[in-house]
């Protein structure tokens, strides 16, 4: 556990007392200003629909760099039952997510005043809501100890048709995070363009080789009911057929796009977050342990608030049930921190040249930081080391 006592010089490590009311929690809750933001897209068309984009990738920027960074931490002992209006957001979520999602199908198909081109604009808009706060929601959600905040996590990803995103990330990213078998960890120099359709690819099968595996242990088939797949295959197609009801096939071509659209935005952020960084291999396919230094961060406000402290990814991965408000921030001189907060570095990842530029200098930095005895990273950068054990 992070020591909590001014021990990373530079950063205020003083047990700060968390505001447990509604006012502490409030700076989490902007993301609902985008409920409306997509109602207004959808009523008026036309210009409006570029709204949610703007909202998110270009006002957050702005934001970010107006209100600057937020380096302090709160007292990891915090009592659970004082994050009652920290957690409440990530619980009323689902049913908002769902109005937004069918309500709009409904509505889009009905009325006339929005072109083909429009509604699936407006869809676009309503992936990005969906994966920009509905998946980061469910990572948070899906990571608690208790069913029903994982049962909801499940149904947030059901309604992006990504439910194995669960299984990948908790029975293989976190254990296997920077090594070979981790398929989301971006290697040096892939840009995201290659990374994605990998990532597609893959992650599905070992998805579903880990739940497997688990029930194997168990000496149970992979059939078995208690495989959470057949669960995954319930929620995606009852969504599916919602859709169809709602509005027939171009129902379910909507509800399709901001699905796709959803999963290319959460896989943009985990291409983000360990974009270049491996763990040493020591020999016979065991690997260090997963550090600090095997995620990048960032400390802006703004981007913060709005994705729940996603930023403060490496304590996420020291302890990954921490609930977001106590998430910490690590000085540079224990893990990497990325130059810009998510909306910018988005942005870069979708343009390689300036990604690479930008990024791999950084890479460099850090092996020669953590890993000076490395002389060879041809086997990191080409993901040729062994699979770990």
């Amino acid at each position: 556990m992070l020591p909590t006592t001014g021990e990373f010089k530079g950063y205020d490590m003083t047990p700060r007392g968390i505001l447990t009311g509604i006012r502490g929690a409030l700076p989490f809750w902007l993301t609902l200003t985008l409920i409306p933001i997509m109602i207004f897209a959808a009523i008026n068309g036309g210009w409006a629909l570029v709204l949610p984009v703007a909202t998110t990738l270009g006002f957050l920027s702005i934001l970010d760099a107006l209100s600057g960074e937020n380096l302090k931490n709160e007292n990891t002992e915090t009592p659970e039952a004082e994050l009652f209006w920290h957690r409440l957001i990530t619980i009323i979520w689902l049913p908002l997510q769902l109005g937004l999602i069918f309500g709009l199908i409904a509505y889009a198909t009905s009325t006339e005043h929005l072109s083909t081109a429009e509604k699936v604009l407006l869809f676009f808009g309503v992936g990005q809501v969906s994966g920009v706060v509905g998946i980061v929601y469910a990572h948070e959600l899906m990571h608690q100890k208790n069913t029903f905040e994982r049962w909801l996590a499940d149904l947030l990803m059901a309604s992006v048709l990504y439910c194995h995103y669960r299984s990948e990330h908790l029975l293989v990213h976190h254990r296997y995070v920077a090594t070979p078998k981790d398929v989301v960890t971006a290697r040096y120099n892939e840009n995201f363009h290659a990374a994605f359709p990998r990532v597609l690819r893959k992650s599905l099968v070992s998805a579903f080789l880990a739940e497997k595996q688990m029930l194997g242990r168990k000496g149970l088939a992979w059939w078995d009911a208690s495989n959470p797949f057949w669960r995954y295959l319930g929620l995606q197609s009852a969504f599916m057929l919602l859709a169809m009801v709602i509005a027939g096939w171009f129902g379910l071509v909507l509800f399709a796009v901001q699905a796709l659209v959803a999963i290319w935005h959460l896989e943009i952020i985990n291409y983000i977050e360990h974009y270049g960084l491996t763990r040493k291999h020591l020999g016979d396919g065991k690997y260090e342990h997963a550090k600090p230094h095997h995620s990048w961060n960032a400390a802006q406000r703004v981007s913060n608030w709005f994705l729940i402290n996603l930023q403060r990814h490496s304590d996420h991965h020291v302890k990954p049930s921490r609930r977001y408000p106590l998430l910490q921030n690590y000085p540079q001189s224990d893990a990497p921190v990325l130059p810009f907060s998510y909306p910018v570095m988005f942005i870069a990842a979708l343009i390689p040249p300036i990604w690479l530029r930008m990024m791999n200098p950084r890479v460099r930095k850090w092996r020669g930081m953590y890993y000076p005895e490395i002389t060879d990273w041809s086997p990191y950068k080409a993901g040729t080391n062994p699979m770990p054990r």
